[in-house]
């Protein structure tokens, strides 16, 4: 069986995230990056696939130069080998992203088997890649599963159901097949150090596709305004104690 995985180089998250002065990316200076919570599910499934039915695992990735170390990373954790996409910086539209992808699935000596990619990207967020590299390929695509099973030559996929109470839609589909996963279909494991030593001696593919002109227009990038915080003063000392009583009363703990 043969699996690839694709992941995007993101900014970690958690930080306080700043703007370019022209309003057209993010201030990256001081960022961290990573890959998207579900892409590190996408690699451990992977990973998991392959060890329970033999095979190969691929990472793949469209990026700047410095996106080799995410690929690194996944490889640390198992996947077999990588496929970089090395493009000049900036975000690339989803169609031109699903272009390049497909052209290098083409081009690739392995038939894959399963293709899988986080349900969205942490940063863009556009859910739309994996839907256009399976129309691209004329392959069966299930979005956000939180399950997967092979059977023989299909592929059976769990998609969670939000309704009360919560249930599952279960999908059966021939292989090959593209899926998206969210986070929770595993725990992905962490890098071992001797899992980084083998990574530094697996292949990196790398070229660099063309990039087409795009189809959409960047305006500007605006910040959410952040939720504002406020303090009351009740008093100070014993004389704050009856402002107190009276405050847990409102909220009726007394």
């Amino acid at each position: 069986m043969k699996v690839l995985a694709c992941v995007k180089r993101v900014p970690l998250t958690g930080g306080k995230i700043t703007l370019t002065p022209d309003e057209q990316a993010i201030q990256t200076r001081h960022l961290g990056f990573t890959i998207s919570p579900h892409e590190e599910c996408a690699c451990e499934e992977a990973i998991r696939l392959v060890a329970q039915h033999g095979g190969s695992s691929t990472v793949l990735t469209l990026g700047p130069a410095e996106a080799e170390e995410q690929l690194r990373d996944m490889m640390a954790i198992g996947i077999d080998r990588a496929i970089h996409l090395v493009s000049a910086g900036g975000e690339w539209d989803p169609q031109a992203t699903a272009g390049a992808i497909v052209e290098a699935i083409r081009a690739d000596a392995d038939d894959y088997d399963l293709i899988m990619f986080g349900n969205e990207s942490a940063d863009a967020g556009n859910y739309q890649v994996a839907i256009r590299v399976a129309q691209a390929l004329g392959l069966p695509c299930v979005n956000g599963i939180k399950a997967i099973t092979v059977q023989g030559g299909e592929l059976r996929c769990e998609h969670e159901r939000e309704t009360n109470p919560p249930g599952r839609d279960v999908y059966v589909v021939p292989m090959p097949a593209v899926v998206t996963v969210k986070e929770g279909l595993n725990l992905p494991r962490y890098p071992s150090v001797p899992g980084r030593m083998r990574a530094k001696r697996k292949p990196v593919e790398a070229c660099t596709p063309v990039r087409p002109d795009s189809k959409l227009k960047l305006v500007r990038l605006v910040l959410p305004e952040g939720s504002s915080k406020q303090a009351e003063v009740l008093g100070r000392g014993p004389e704050a104690a009856p402002a107190v009583v009276e405050v847990l009363r409102e909220l009726g703990l007394v």
